[in-house]
Order: C-alpha cells, then sequence, then structure tokens
C-alpha cells in the first residue's frame, strides 16, 4: 500500500513568509524519509493552506491568483509537489470569481469553493458560482484537465490531506497522511469463505499500517513542534485492476460496480473502515473517482455506472462526486443542479462531500476520453440530464437542511 501524501497545514501568512514553508517542507521531507526506511512509497508532500479570507491576515480575492503563483513558486524552491489554497467561501462570492484566474495562473495549485455546512446550509448562490467556476475553468485548457484541481465543498473540515479539499484552520502547523488503500479492500477479498473473515482481514489491516504510521511519525513531528493530526484512511484506488476500488466491489459479489448488489458491497467496506480504530482526520471513506479507477473508468464507459448511481454511493459511504468526464456543453444548470443535490445528500446524512466534475470541450456523452496522465484511466463521457432548475430551487436564497436524526 502507498501513501498518496503527506500534507502539511500552515498560513504561509500574506505577502508569504518564505521561513514558514521551509520549516513545513523540512518536516515533510524528514516524514517522508521515515516512511520510506520503513518501506512506503510516499508519492507526494503537499502544502494547504486556510480559506484565504481566514487567514492571519486575509488575502483579498483580486490578490489570490498572485498568491498561488507565489506559493507554486516556494513549492518548487522546497522540493514539494503541491499546494492547495482553502476554499472560497458562501459570504465572499468575489472569491468564486477568481478561481479560474487562479487556476490558468499555475500547474500545480488546487482550490475549492464550499457550497454547503451545517452552520450556513445550502447556498444556492454559491452553487451557481461554483457551477460557473466549473464551466469556465474547462476552457482553460484545451482537453477540460483544469478541473482536477478544483472541488466543490459540502460539509468538509479543514485537516483532511486529499486534494482539491485539503485545507488548514488557523491553528499550529500540523501534517496529516492520506493513504491509497484499495488494494488492502482487494486483498481482504481474495479467497475469503464469510463476510466475517473479510472484515477481520480488512479491519486488521488498516489497523496496522495506521498503528504503524503513527509510530513512524510522531519522533519526528514532535521534535518539529508541528501537531499530528492523523490518518485519512480512505480506499483511493489507482488505475490498474488489483489496486481498484472496483475491483474490490465487484470481489464481493456484484456483476459489476452499478449493477445490484453493488449498494451492499459499497457499505460492507466502509463499514469495516468506520470499525477500525485509529487516528482519523478527512474523510476516512471510498474514494470513487471515475477516472482514477480502471474498474470504474471501464463500467462508467459501457454505462453500467452512471451519475445517479455515484449519487447513490455518496448516501452510503463515498465521498462524493469525483473526476467525473460529463459533455463539454454542460449547462450552468445542469451543473449547479448536481451541485445541489451533493450538498443535499451532505447536509442529510452529515457526510463530508465533495464535486469534482469535469467537463470535456468539444465531447457529447459516450465519446472516448483519454488523457497522457498515469493517474487516469482511459473511459467515456457520462450523460448528464440538462433540466432547468425552477421553483424554489431557482432561487437565491439558502436551503437549510438538518441531518437525519
Amino acid at each position: 500500500m502507498n501513501v498518496r501524501a503527506l500534507t502539511g497545514f500552515l498560513d504561509p501568512g500574506w505577502p508569504i513568509d518564505p521561513r514558514r514553508v521551509a520549516a513545513l517542507a523540512e518536516t515533510l521531507h524528514a516524514a517522508r524519509k521515515v516512511l520510506q526506511d520503513s518501506g512506503y512509497t510516499v508519492q507526494s508532500l503537499r502544502f494547504a493552506t486556510p480559506p484565504p479570507s481566514q487567514m492571519g491576515r486575509p488575502v483579498a480575492p483580486a490578490d489570490r491568483p498572485e498568491l498561488a503563483r507565489q506559493l507554486e513558486a516556494q513549492c518548487f524552491v522546497h522540493g514539494l509537489d503541491y499546494a492547495a489554497i482553502g476554499p472560497a467561501l458562501p459570504d465572499e462570492l468575489p472569491g468564486y470569481a477568481v478561481i479560474p484566474d487562479l487556476l490558468a495562473a499555475t500547474e500545480n495549485v488546487f482550490t475549492s469553493a464550499v457550497i454547503a455546512s451545517p452552520e450556513a446550509g445550502l447556498s444556492l448562490p454559491a452553487t451557481d458560482a461554483a457551477a460557473d467556476v466549473i464551466q469556465r475553468a474547462s476552457s482553460i485548457t484545451p482537453d477540460g484537465f483544469a478541473n482536477l484541481r478544483f472541488a466543490a465543498l459540502a460539509c468538509v473540515l479543514p485537516g483532511s490531506p486529499f486534494f482539491p479539499a485539503a485545507y488548514a484552520d488557523r491553528g499550529d502547523p500540523a501534517v496529516a497522511v492520506a493513504t491509497e488503500a484499495a488494494e488492502l479492500a482487494v486483498d481482504a477479498l481474495r479467497d475469503v469463505t464469510s463476510p466475517a473473515k473479510a472484515r477481520r482481514r480488512l479491519v486488521g489491516m488498516i489497523e496496522a499500517h495506521a498503528a504503524a504510521f503513527e509510530r513512524l511519525l510522531q519522533p519526528t513531528l514532535t521534535q518539529a513542534d508541528v501537531q499530528f493530526l492523523g490518518i485519512d484512511f480512505s480506499l483511493a484506488p489507482y488505475p490498474e485492476p488489483a489496486r481498484s476500488l472496483g475491483s474490490a466491489i465487484e470481489a464481493f459479489g456484484p456483476s459489476a460496480v452499478g449493477s445490484p448488489g453493488s449498494s451492499a458491497a459499497c457499505a460492507f467496506l466502509a463499514d469495516c473502515l468506520d470499525k477500525a480504530e485509529f487516528r482519523r482526520t478527512g474523510f476516512c471513506g471510498l474514494f470513487m473517482p471515475v477516472l482514477e479507477d480502471s474498474i470504474l473508468a471501464a463500467r462508467a464507459a459501457s454505462g453500467q455506472l452512471t451519475v445517479t448511481d455515484l449519487l447513490l454511493y455518496s448516501t452510503l459511504c463515498g465521498t462524493g462526486l469525483d473526476v467525473v468526464p460529463l459533455p463539454g456543453d454542460a449547462s450552468l444548470s445542469a451543473l449547479a443542479a448536481v451541485l445541489i443535490d451533493v450538498g443535499a445528500i451532505s447536509l442529510r446524512h452529515a457526510k463530508q462531500l465533495t464535486a469534482r466534475l469535469m467537463p470535456l470541450p468539444g465531447k457529447a456523452a459516450g465519446d472516448e476520453v483519454h488523457f497522457d496522465f498515469s493517474y487516469f484511466a482511459d473511459s467515456r463521457v457520462l450523460a448528464l440530464a440538462n433540466h432547468p432548475l425552477g421553483g424554489l430551487l431557482a432561487s437565491a436564497g439558502t436551503l437549510e437542511i438538518g441531518p437525519r436524526p
């Protein structure tokens, strides 16, 4: 099992204070060495900031593209692979409008925007603004790839090490681990004769790795006076069958992801994650990024896996809609409607969810999808209903949706 990322969380200051970034980068490099010396592959080192409006010195929307450029430069100098600027917030809609400029100004900086939170509810103006970001970002490059670096967030807390959702609070420097753990589920379900045995295997694997991470990292972080937030032990995949969450779901029994039995498989795997005991942060759920999982990509290409299916799995265990290839002419209303559903599911089920939607210029539903990117598998564009929103959903208000008792 690989570590997808070691993510550091910090307010870098504005203008950026290079000393702050350098100190946390040094800690991240030391932490990676400790893990690699023990046999773990650490794929990337990452850096995440608070929401720009909540930094010690708030960053005005007009200055955020420059913040992104400076942060990318600091990451290059200090050997960090990626950075995430914390989300734009619903009470500052101009912060949404500059996100496409921020993405266009950089190659390795991610960001996000909040559409729903337990405190503020589901903001319809924020969903419209996030849909506008997705539509505009799709044309930054001819292939629509820039939307890889943007996500709409619903009830996502600070401290998740996965991008684009990662952001810091205003506390002390901190580090968290993001796992690429779908292969553990594949291994746990291989040649088992009962669900109970599969559960014992998977829970045992998760707890053993989590204990090793904490034991290995804690001395380094304590010495650097950096908080260890914990592990986002999500079952994130890599696009090959042995490391595919889709493979694990199908090993449980359904004929294909999207067919009957898939919900039961997803619920079982998520329940195993819930029963494992370790220091948690972030999602700790099932990652179902369509283009990052070879089996999910194949089932989407064959029409067996749809956007509606992915929304269903989000109610059970998934973390939302992730790298979903959509028609390039997807309307603002269609994109906003999907975001509204994600936000409503998040609030009703008290779940952290994201939406990373990828309209692909010039492509229609059913067209082939290929990116020259090692983390993506080939697939086809998924269909997206294009029905205009009306009634109360067309208003400029807020939907107050409480969690189910």
